[in-house]
């Protein structure tokens, strides 16, 4: 069964929160979520699968194999969690909705920080509900190290509450428990699941771009495999 968050106030630490397809997860993924853990001073970060992402095509792999892979690739680290509950609703899967049922849990006091990178940021603005994002959670956005974030947003709705809400360092994601827009710099790595699944799609190994056990499930499974 998949580990829930812990339900506490703002003494269990910051909890990040790491949306995504993860079709299928890999390398970049448990990067950004350890790095993060550390620079932006997290005590956990809870990985929420989406089950019908409305933003983009529809994933190639069921929620339920996308589930699996997940909870495969984060056992054995105590700093993740995996939550299902995007995977096994019907509904499409909104952030606004997801961040209130965590807030839900883990009470008003407990930092979330969504855990965005720089292409999903720059589209906030076409987010459902986007505004009542600052109201649940901070927002951390992964750069590459010496990126200027600033200096790639327009004059918008977006531009105008990065200049009222930008925080500089873990230190402004503990003092309140939602509002912020913290960038922060990640080790770059060159990998992409769309990529991985071209390369299996074309009978190509992707092994050590992803973890064994997730190569492993997705052979067994076949999934990705373009010659079926």
């Amino acid at each position: 069964m998949p580990r829930n968050v812990q339900t506490d106030t703002s003494d269990a630490g910051p909890l990040g929160v790491l949306g995504g397809t993860f079709d299928p997860v890999h390398f970049g993924h448990l990067r950004l979520a350890e790095e993060a853990r550390s620079v932006l001073g997290l005590a956990a970060v809870c990985w929420l699968p989406a089950g019908l992402p409305p933003h983009r095509a529809a994933p190639q792999a069921s929620a339920a194999h996308r589930l699996a892979m997940v909870r495969l690739a984060i056992a054995g680290n105590p700093g993740f969690s995996l939550d299902a509950g995007e995977t096994l609703s019907a509904a499409p899967s909104y952030s606004v909705p997801t961040l209130e049922r965590l807030r839900a849990q883990v009470g008003p006091r407990r930092p979330l920080v969504l855990l965005l990178g720089v292409d999903a940021f720059l589209g906030l603005c076409s987010w459902h509900r986007w505004r009542e994002l600052f109201g649940l959670a901070h927002l951390a956005v992964a750069t590459r190290p010496g990126y200027s974030l600033a200096g790639e947003l327009k004059e918008d709705a977006l531009a105008e509450e990065f200049r009222l809400r930008q925080g500089s360092s873990a230190a402004s994601i503990g003092e309140m428990p939602a509002g912020r827009i913290v960038p922060f710099g990640i080790t770059a790595l060159d990998v992409s699941s769309t990529g991985l699944r071209r390369e299996i799609g074309a009978g190509r190994s992707p092994r050590y771009l992803l973890p064994d056990p997730v190569l492993d499930y997705i052979a067994a499974n076949r999934l990705y495999n373009s010659h079926d």
